[in-house]
């Protein structure tokens, strides 16, 4: 399984030849009690991760969840209980909780802008601007987090952006040598200026993403032809302009922001004194 081997790889790079600290300290094999808290609001996100990294260093720990993905958590709310050999938790310390942490901050900042534009139409997606190799977590966590999924990779939907329409010479010739090869994978273009999204609308596109275009401009693009074809805006999307690009009438609104520009919630793992 691909995560377990993103999992695998994370604790090699944190465990490398072994944990000397703990190797030190010269802890008895005795059980105890760590609990996994929230120090702060926010969506969660992670938390079987988190739970496969505890029983992937130590498949004797015995796990109890007392929240699941897509809860809403309050400062000082018990997420996980884990019990078994001290050194083992430990181990697995750091790694569970940078998984949990920045899936939660995905979710968490994804839910704060799906609830800005929760009265319209318009559907929130993300982009492939993810951590290399956690782009699945990552997306995954958009939408606990109440968004859409944009396109996994290069492979699952043609997007021809800027530098591929300056490669072929316009909008034009970009599409046509995309319909010579019968393809039935969807086509969407990226365009900056109504000129532009003329052209496209008439080379036959199934979706235009405008982009970096004001709110003003959007209205006046979908007002033109949202009837004919998918409309999505995207670059410079912030808390304060989503919900204005979302009354416009846009289908969807894509945002990089969620999966680079989030903050990490603040969790931590604490034992029972």
């Amino acid at each position: 399984m691909f995560i377990d081997e993103i999992i695998r790889k994370s604790l090699e790079e944190d465990l490398g030849s072994g944990d000397i600290t703990t190797k030190y300290l010269d802890l008895e094999p005795i059980s105890n009690t760590a609990f996994i808290v929230a120090k702060a609001e926010g969506v969660l996100a992670g938390v079987e991760v988190a739970r496969q990294v505890f029983r992937m260093v130590d498949s004797d720990l015995k796990i109890t969840l007392y929240r699941k993905d897509g809860d809403k958590l309050h400062p000082k709310d018990e997420i996980m209980r884990i019990e078994g050999r001290p050194g083992s938790i430990l181990q697995a310390e750091r790694t569970a909780l940078n998984f949990m942490q920045r899936l939660s901050g995905i979710a968490t900042k994804t839910a704060s802008l799906v609830a800005l534009i929760a009265k319209t139409d318009c559907k929130l997606l993300d982009t492939r601007k993810t951590t290399p190799l956690l782009r699945s977590l990552e997306k995954y966590a958009v939408r606990i987090g109440g968004g859409y999924n944009h396109r996994f990779g290069l492979f699952d939907m043609v997007l021809l952006k800027e530098n591929h329409i300056r490669a072929c010479g316009s909008i034009s010739e970009a599409v046509k040598r995309i319909r010579k090869h019968n393809t039935t994978y969807k086509i969407e273009v990226e365009v900056t200026n109504m000129a532009e999204l003329d052209e496209a609308v008439t080379a036959g596109v199934d979706r235009v993403m405008l982009d970096n275009m004001t709110s003003t401009e959007v209205k006046a693009a979908v007002k033109k032809y949202r009837k004919y074809l998918e409309m999505e805006v995207s670059g410079g999307i912030t808390e304060e302009n989503i919900l204005a690009y979302a009354k416009t009438g846009v289908h969807f609104i894509s945002s990089g922001a969620l999966t680079h520009s989030y903050k990490s919630m603040d969790i931590s793992l604490l034992f029972k004194e």
